[in-house]
């Protein structure tokens, strides 16, 4: 009894302070939104030039999440989490004291390893207790969409109390710095290894590839046709050959029989549909909040004082969709309870559109979208760890993570050309996007969430056993009782 409540009180002590650092790795992540007009006037950089700060880091994650998803697997989950928050505290100090805009954004780029910090979590509650996994990982969710939420509120008091950017940009920094004890002391590494070496060859095709190809996408409306043509036409022949290499080695950085006959391919491709509509919708929905209907015809003409806390509420919703999205996942069964997600964000897009009505009304529907969101960042992810090998969590979650990021970059970019396709001018001679063309986004995601409500309901249920024998042996199974859920 008394080694049972220790180990009880160990894994609640383990998930309570992973909790806390993705609280954490969400402020980070929400830290730099309000603060980017007041960067491009440190640097002297312009508005166009400022969408690097999100590029960079996007196109690096996409690099490296695989790789340290993989070194997860193969070294331990702890010894490359520690790692990747030490790289993430010494890039913040970069950013932070960067004298010019290129070493900021090259700060910015080497941040990326922020975005494996959710896949190598989800690896160790899920080898601590595969059966509780869920519970544990919604609540790292929540946590990251509550963090992010708190970031972007408490960056610009800090900006406004200290007068100093540098100050600012330095917060994160010492959090993380302060995270990599907590780690030590907190976390035990997981037990289980995967086989092989890392597949670098690999990791430098399918990161490249991805990287060209997503480049040459988010850049169609700034590059020349010529080097968007070029970039994507690289990206495809990159990750072509990194289909052939990854048949051909004898371990891949990723498993191609793992990702197409492994059950686990079908909720990464609704993780891209997902993400897709998410973060692809963000944007728009806040410049139809600042849009002067006196002048355009249509919005609410929201100050950014009134912008940011309505779409901090939308993010509350979702955060509180994904604390409940194990409870619902339990009830109804994971594939339900993502469809139900889903279908609830296709309702609010819906309702934005024929029935925006006055700010508040267009907040209830904001409210029901990102509750929708949170349902489903709340329980996707445990489809897709407990689909997975027990040796290859980690590089599972870091391709859900990928889909998720990739598909929001390009899915931005493309609303952004066809906003662009559809203006108006105005009264200052600039031109403006039209009503017409903040519909057809949202029709666009309210199709995206149709489709994959219905594509994850054919995701087949993991037996029990099934998921037993997928587990790590540990000595301690969630059978016999010995880690209790936390409360």
């Amino acid at each position: 009894m008394r080694k049972t409540a220790q180990t009880s009180t160990s894994a609640a002590g383990a998930v309570g302070f992973l909790v806390v650092m993705e609280l954490g790795s969400g402020i980070l992540q929400g830290w730099l939104n309000p603060l980017f007009s007041s960067i491009g006037e440190h640097y002297g950089a312009s508005a166009a030039s400022l969408n690097w700060i999100s590029a960079a880091y996007l196109l690096a994650t996409v690099l490296v999440v695989p790789l340290l998803s993989k070194l997860g697997d193969i070294h331990g989950h702890k010894r490359i989490l520690m790692i990747s928050t030490a790289i993430v505290a010494g890039a913040s100090v970069l950013v932070a004291f960067a004298p010019n805009y290129e070493l900021f954004l090259v700060g910015r780029a080497i941040q990326a390893p922020l975005a494996v910090f959710l896949p190598l979590e989800f690896a160790i509650v899920h080898q601590r207790d595969s059966e509780r996994s869920g519970r544990s990982i919604g609540r790292l969710v929540a946590a990251l969409t509550l963090g992010a939420t708190i970031g972007g509120f408490l960056s610009g008091f800090v900006l406004d109390a200290t007068g100093n950017l540098s100050i600012t940009l330095l917060m994160p920094a010492i959090f993380m710095a302060l995270c990599i004890p907590g780690i030590a002391f907190f976390v035990k590494e997981t037990p289980l290894r995967g086989k092989g070496r890392v597949d670098y060859l690999g990791a430098a095709l399918l990161g490249g590839g991805l990287v060209a190809l997503l480049g040459g996408v988010s850049n169609l409306a700034t590059w020349p046709p010529l080097a968007t043509v070029a970039a994507t036409i690289i990206g495809v022949a990159l990750l072509v050959a990194w289909v052939i290499s990854a048949r051909r080695s004898e371990h891949p950085l990723v498993d191609l029989n793992m990702l197409l006959h492994g059950g686990i391919g079908l909720p990464i491709v609704v993780a891209f549909l997902f993400g897709a509509q998410m973060f692809g919708a963000q944007a728009p929905i806040s410049v139809y909040l600042r849009s002067d209907p006196s002048t355009l015809g249509f919005g609410f003409g929201a100050a950014a004082s009134v912008a940011g806390p309505v779409l901090s509420i939308m993010a509350v919703a979702a955060f509180l969709g994904a604390s409940v999205g194990d409870r619902v996942s339990r009830a109804l069964g994971g594939p339900r309870s993502v469809a139900l997600g889903g279908a609830l964000s296709a309702v609010a897009y819906v309702l934005m559109i024929l029935a925006p009505g006055t700010i508040l009304t267009f907040t209830a529907w904001l409210v029901l979208a990102g509750l929708g969101s949170g349902l489903v960042i709340g329980t996707l992810p445990t489809l897709v760890v407990q689909r997975a090998p027990a040796d290859s969590v980690g590089i599972a979650s870091g391709l859900y993570n990928t889909a998720r990021t990739a598909a929001g970059g390009v899915a931005g970019a493309l609303f952004a050309l066809l906003m662009g396709a559809f203006t108006t001018p105005t009264a200052a001679g600039a031109r403006a996007a039209t009503q017409f063309s903040f519909h057809a986004v949202w029709w666009i995601c309210a199709g995206l969430c149709v489709l994959f409500a219905v594509a994850v309901l054919f995701i087949r249920t993991v037996a029990p056993a099934t998921r037993a024998a997928m587990a790590p042996a540990t000595g301690t199974t969630a059978a016999s009782g010995a880690l209790e859920p936390i409360n």
